[in-house]
């Protein structure tokens, strides 16, 4: 799964219909670039791509000669949808699929976003204590033992700012 095309999915169901520099532009005020890696080209890119593959319409812009617009269609709305959910209940090691799941959360229900959070906090937490069963099962050397703590810190701390966040929502905070 990739951030870029949940990204590009989600700015451009957000603007209801975009052309590359304006999705590029919302990328950008998202700061984007910086924890999803996205440069300008990989948006063109990822744009064409989704029109190929049938998940946003294209239409040529003929006062402005170059100019693509996209709207998400029917599929490429229950792509998009199929990619936040997965971003938002599965851990991934990439956590820019995360964050891009956390930037278009407002695309669900509340309560579904809740009940997506807390499937990913078990995870989690099942995640961590899997990695201290095997710290304790079995002696690493000192190197490989640092990094197995750091893995179950890790996993530790997103697991207390998932449940802040469920928290947080279920008090009637809006995820916008």
């Amino acid at each position: 799964m990739s951030a870029t095309r949940l990204l590009v999915l989600g700015v451009v169901r957000r603007l209801s219909q975009a052309h590359g520099y304006l999705v590029g532009a919302e990328l950008e005020s998202w700061e984007a670039g910086q924890w999803a890696g996205l440069r300008s080209g990989s948006i063109y890119h990822a744009l064409r791509q989704l029109a190929k593959d049938g998940l946003l319409d294209a239409t040529e812009v003929h006062e402005w000669p170059g100019r693509v617009d996209y709207v998400i269609n029917d599929k490429g709305e229950a792509e998009f949808l199929r990619l936040l959910r997965t971003a938002l209940s599965v851990p991934d090691r990439r956590p820019e699929m995360f964050d891009a799941a956390i930037a278009l959360l407002p695309a669900l229900p509340k309560e579904e976003a809740i009940t997506l959070l807390k499937e990913r906090l078990r995870a989690m937490e099942d995640e961590r204590a899997r990695i201290e069963a095997v710290m304790r099962e079995s002696p690493r050397p000192g190197h490989l033992t640092e990094l197995f703590d750091l893995r179950a810190k890790q996993a530790s701390g997103d697991a207390a700012w998932t449940q802040g966040l469920i928290v947080r929502l279920e008090r009637g905070a809006e995820p916008a």
